[in-house]
């Protein structure tokens, strides 16, 4: 079936993997990995009902303040100390860069004639608004809607805003549950794992689309 629409998750797929820069986080603040694993593995189950946390900070109903003071409190440090919790956020989303060659993906398919827009779970993390405005219609940012992924409701919305069949637009994400959740509302979804697979997919399904970003032609071509 012909795919009309791309929709992109954010963290992840847009930038660099979100362990990366949580990793960076742990080793900054000397915080013991067992422990984020644990309140992480616990808060982010998506199999979970609504209600904790991270369900909460991403739809928006619970503050950052709150929810930094309730992630810290479950956090333990190497040498004992306790955390800081005002700014745990901002210090976890540090070392989270976009990714130029998902940028410039979009921007082709795009000129291609495909719609792009943004399907993104928020953790009260600031986006680069410029650069998304600019290139993604419809944008949709969980903690400003008040819905989230993996369940349908936001999938439901984001192709009522494209106005396209579910069939017809191609949902990608770095987070399984979130994949499996947008299939389950009828549309097509990938697992991304980086920029080169994810682009050899899509210029099968569009034949239109390289399986080479631009760069990598235009450098192939110089004497």
């Amino acid at each position: 079936m012909t795919v009309d629409a791309v929709l992109f998750d954010y963290g992840g797929v847009l930038t660099n993997p979100v362990k990366h820069s949580i990793s960076a986080w742990v080793a900054t603040d000397g915080i013991e990995p067992a422990s984020v694993a644990r309140v992480l593995r616990a808060w982010l189950s998506r199999d979970a009902p609504d209600g904790t946390p991270v369900h909460r900070l991403e739809t928006g109903e619970l503050p950052v303040a709150e929810f930094e003071a309730l992630l810290a409190a479950e956090l333990t440090t190497v040498d004992g100390r306790p955390i800081e919790p005002r700014g745990v956020l901002s210090r976890l989303f540090a070392g989270m860069h976009p990714d130029p060659a998902m940028f410039a993906l979009a921007a082709e398919l795009r000129d291609l004639g495909v719609r792009v827009g943004l399907l993104s779970n928020s953790w009260g993390n600031t986006y680069p608004r410029g650069r998304i405005d600019a290139l993604f219609d419809p944008i949709l940012i969980s903690g400003e809607i008040g819905l989230r992924k993996p369940l349908a409701p936001i999938y439901e919305l984001a192709v009522g805003r494209l106005g396209l069949p579910a069939g017809r637009v191609l949902f990608i994400d770095d987070a399984e549950p979130n994949v499996l959740g947008a299939r389950a509302a009828g549309l097509r979804a990938l697992l991304h794992a980086d920029a080169t697979s994810t682009r050899a997919t899509l210029a099968q399904l569009l034949p239109g689309l390289s399986p080479e970003p631009q760069s990598a032609r235009a450098d192939r071509s110089l004497p």
